[in-house]
């Protein structure tokens, strides 16, 4: 069976076909061609396959796919935008050559889109990228408290701030400005989103950060 035949079965072995595009470039090329059509079966089982090995052979997709992943975030379709926002951010970590910082705006430019989805997905995975990124902290932090300036409406800037705590978790311990993203947090005890005030409670649980400034 093809490759494409098996990423189209709701049962396809996300391993073996991983395996196959570690060892074969036409594998490869398949997979990247099962994340574009309209089928969700087969774009959820692709993306599934290119998550794996942007985790675990990430170099593989860095040095000659990275501009595939790099030109969705222009993409016109929501799905194309979630693949390019988890992917490059795996990839972050093998990034030698500061590829990220040369589409650092049009990344975090997600932030606006008209769907909330990209926006939710970007700031839960900032904290991969500021671990990968010590040097991005700063302008990763700018972006992610700039929330409330998007275009959303209320309730959904309330949403994707649950994500943003969410991201601000995963790089928190080398986090240089603390101070700012715990106050940030601490607002969201009186967000409008129960998702978000749970959040924000766990992080500040975990962190053994006190409620309120003593």
């Amino acid at each position: 069976m093809s490759v494409l035949g098996e990423l189209a079965n709701k049962d396809a072995n996300i391993q073996g076909v991983a395996k196959q595009g570690l060892e074969d470039e036409r594998a490869l090329s398949g997979v990247l061609q099962g994340v574009l059509p309209p089928k969700d079966t087969m774009r959820f089982n692709s993306f599934k396959v290119l998550m794996l090995l942007s985790e675990e052979h990430a170099e593989l997709l860095y040095h000659d796919k990275w501009d595939f992943f790099g030109d969705l975030i222009g993409s016109d379709n929501t799905y194309h935008k979630y693949i390019a926002i988890y992917i490059l951010a795996n990839l972050t970590s093998v990034d030698t050559e500061n590829r990220f910082e040369n589409i650092f705006d049009d990344y975090y430019g997600l932030l606006d889109d008209k769907s909330v989805i990209p926006p939710s997905h970007l700031a839960r995975n900032c904290g991969k990228i500021a671990r990968a990124k010590a040097q991005l902290q700063t302008r990763i932090t700018d972006w992610l408290l700039s929330v409330d300036e998007t275009h959303h409406r209320p309730d959904r800037k309330e949403l994707i701030k649950s994500y943003a705590i969410e991201g601000f978790d995963e790089s928190f311990q080398e986090a240089e400005e603390k101070e700012r993203i715990t106050e940030f947090v601490r607002l969201q005890l009186e967000s409008g989103s129960p998702k978000t005030r749970k959040a924000a409670k766990r992080f500040l649980k975990k962190w053994e950060i006190p409620f309120a400034e003593e």
